[in-house]
């Protein structure tokens, strides 16, 4: 891999880096024998607006190529640029469960967003969250992750995904033909873009709360303007949800 050699800090005169910065080709190097570790690099990027600029452009590049090869090749694929500029947010999206607060997005609830060590994303559960109409569209969904015993809001989930050339989907064309609003004031927790609800949109079919094994009625996801999807749902307890899974 050919990276373009900078030594000198080239940001700003008050940085503390008066000495220049070490080599890319030495940083890839030393971040490649970390196994891209998403920590060191998010530790990295606070460093100064040039090792941003190094982490966005490379570093969470080769995160996202190293943690899901197969999805990346997919969503790369015949020309889509899904993630091209937003390497750092399809990281965060990897590894990354938004959580939620009261009066955010879904505002019943309030639990922290935290990182998870693992996480399985599906093409094929991606797509129990489209419409018929609309499942020649290729969607990525994370399984829940399972946050317990949350009081009266029971076992809840939050699950999490991305389209595949989401600029050119019938999702999105269904949504701007419908004159679905954007969220008057939340944005995406990874890319900072607006959100659409596919709650009020009325686009969320039933086999989605199948796939998740959750009730009918208590499941809600946006999308935002980049194809990034988050969403909240409310678990069947597990007896409850292995009989709904016999349904599908």
């Amino acid at each position: 891999m050919i990276l373009t050699k900078q030594y000198r800090c080239i940001h700003s005169t008050s940085c503390q880096c008066t000495k220049g910065h070490l080599m890319e080709d030495v940083i890839f190097l030393v971040f490649h024998n970390l196994n891209w570790n998403p920590k060191l690099i998010a530790t990295l990027s606070c460093v100064c607006k040039w090792f941003d600029d190094l982490a966005k452009r490379v570093l969470w590049k080769e995160f996202c190529r190293t943690r899901a090869p197969k999805m990346l090749q997919d969503l790369q694929s015949n020309g889509s640029h899904i993630v091209d500029g937003n390497w750092r947010a399809l990281g965060k999206l990897l590894i990354y469960c938004s959580g939620c607060t009261k009066g955010g997005l879904f505002n019943s609830i309030q639990i922290p967003g935290h990182f998870v060590y693992q996480t399985r994303f599906s093409r094929t559960s991606g797509k129990s969250f489209l419409l018929p109409q609309c499942r020649t569209d290729v969607l990525y969904v994370s399984d829940p992750c399972e946050h317990l015993d949350q009081g009266e809001e029971g076992d809840v989930g939050f699950f999490r995904g991305i389209f595949k050339s989401f600029a050119t989907s019938k999702v999105r064309k269904i949504l701007i033909n419908k004159g679905a609003k954007l969220h008057p004031s939340e944005v995406c927790p990874y890319c900072k873009a607006k959100l659409w609800s596919m709650l009020q949109a009325e686009m969320i079919p039933q086999s989605a709360s199948l796939r998740l094994g959750s009730y009918d009625d208590c499941i809600e996801y946006y999308v935002c303007l980049n194809g990034h999807m988050l969403g909240i749902c409310t678990l069947l307890p597990l007896s409850d949800s292995e009989d709904a899974s016999e349904l599908r």
